[in-house]
C-alpha cells in the first residue's frame, strides 16, 4: 500500500517519487526544491519519519520522535552564516556523523536546508558523503534556489519538484484558520505560492507591513516618497534587534555551564558572532519582503491607473 506522506498533497512529483521510494529502495540523497513556503520542510520530516520508522517495533513511536526533533538518528542542519552556510555547519554534524552507525534505527537521516547557500569549500567537505555513503545513511536537502546549487551536489542528488501552491488552496488554507476571506484572498495573491509568507501577511504585523508598504509604493508613484520609507527600515532594524536579543538569551544559560576562562571567552565570542549574523538575517528577510511587496504593490497601482488586468 502506498504511504501518503504529510504535505504532499499539492505536489504530486513529489509524492509519486518519495511513495515509491519507501515502497522500494530509498536513495542515498534527494534534493528538495522549489518556492519558500510550499511546505518542504514539512515533507522532509515525514519522509525522514519513515525512513526511520521503517522496521522498528514501534513505528508510531518513532515517527512522534522526528516529529518533535528527538530522534538521535536524525540531524537537522540550518546554516550558521548570516547568508553562508560554514564548514562547521557540515564537518562534525554530517561529515562524520554519518561514517558513525545508527543509534536505534538501521539508517541515519541528515536533513541540509538552504544548500544553495554552500560554497566550494562546504560542498568539497561534503562530496565524499555524497559520492560514497555508508549504507544506513539518507540525506535531504533543501533549496528554494535550485538555479544557484552548484552542480558538484546537484548531479549526486534525486530531484524532487515542489511548486508554488495555488492562491485559491492558500486562501482556503487561511480561511479555515480563521482569516477574514477578503484579508486570506489579498495574503494568498501576494504571497506569490508562499503559504507560510501569507499567513505572515495576515497576521496582524502582516497587516502593519502591508500598511506601510502601501504608502510608500503610493507616495512613490507620486514622485514624493518622503520619508515613506523608513517605517519599513525601522521595522527591520527590531527584527534585527529581536533576533540577537533572542540568540543573546539562549548564550547566557550556555554560558552559565561554562567555567571562567579562555575557553569561556572563545565561547562568548562565537555566540557573540552567531547573534551578529542572526540579526543580519532578519533584517534582510524584512528588507527583501518589503521590496517584493512593494514591486507588487507598484504593478497593482500601474495596472490601476491603466485600466488593465492584473498579470
Amino acid at each position: 500500500m502506498s504511504i501518503a506522506l504529510a504535505g504532499t498533497e499539492d505536489h504530486p512529483q513529489a509524492r509519486i517519487v518519495l511513495s515509491a521510494a519507501l515502497e522500494g529502495d530509498p536513495s542515498h540523497a534527494y534534493l528538495f526544491h522549489g518556492p519558500a513556503g510550499t511546505g518542504k520542510r514539512t515533507v522532509a520530516r515525514s519522509f525522514a519519519a519513515e525512513l526511520l520508522a521503517a522496521g522498528q517495533p514501534d513505528p508510531d513511536a518513532v515517527r512522534l520522535r522526528v516529529q518533535h526533533g528527538t530522534h538521535p538518528d536524525l540531524t537537522w542542519v540550518r546554516p550558521s552564516g548570516a547568508h553562508v552556510m560554514r564548514v562547521e555547519d557540515v564537518d562534525q554534524p554530517v561529515v562524520a556523523a554519518a561514517t558513525r552507525t545508527p543509534f536505534e534505527a538501521s539508517r541515519r537521516v541528515f536533513v541540509l536546508e538552504r544548500v544553495d547557500t554552500m560554497n566550494d569549500e562546504v560542498a568539497n567537505r561534503l562530496l565524499k558523503t555524497l559520492e560514497e555513503p555508508a549504507h544506513f545513511v539518507h540525506l535531504i536537502l533543501m533549496t528554494d534556489a535550485l538555479g544557484r546549487v552548484l552542480e558538484t551536489v546537484v548531479s549526486r542528488c534525486q530531484l524532487v519538484r515542489f511548486d508554488p501552491l495555488p492562491a485559491a488552496r492558500i486562501a482556503a488554507v487561511l480561511e479555515a484558520e480563521g482569516i477574514d476571506p477578503d484579508v486570506a484572498g489579498a495574503c494568498a495573491r501576494l504571497a506569490l505560492g508562499n503559504a507560510s509568507r501569507a499567513r505572515l501577511l495576515a497576521s496582524p504585523e502582516g497587516a502593519e507591513l502591508r500598511s506601510e508598504v502601501d504608502a510608500f509604493a503610493g507616495a512613490g508613484l507620486d514622485g514624493e516618497p518622503g520619508e515613506t520609507w523608513r517605517p519599513l527600515l525601522d521595522r527591520a532594524e527590531r527584527r534585527r534587534a529581536e533576533a540577537e536579543e533572542a540568540v543573546a538569551a539562549a548564550a547566557v544559560e550556555r554560558l552559565d555551564l561554562e567555567p571562567k576562562g579562555r575557553e569561556r571567552r572563545a565561547i562568548e565570542k562565537e555566540l557573540e558572532e552567531a547573534a551578529k549574523r542572526d540579526g543580519r538575517r532578519a533584517r534582510t528577510e524584512v528588507l527583501d519582503l518589503a521590496l517584493t511587496l512593494t514591486g507588487l504593490a507598484f504593478r497593482d497601482l500601474v495596472c490601476l491607473a491603466e485600466q488593465a488586468p492584473e498579470a
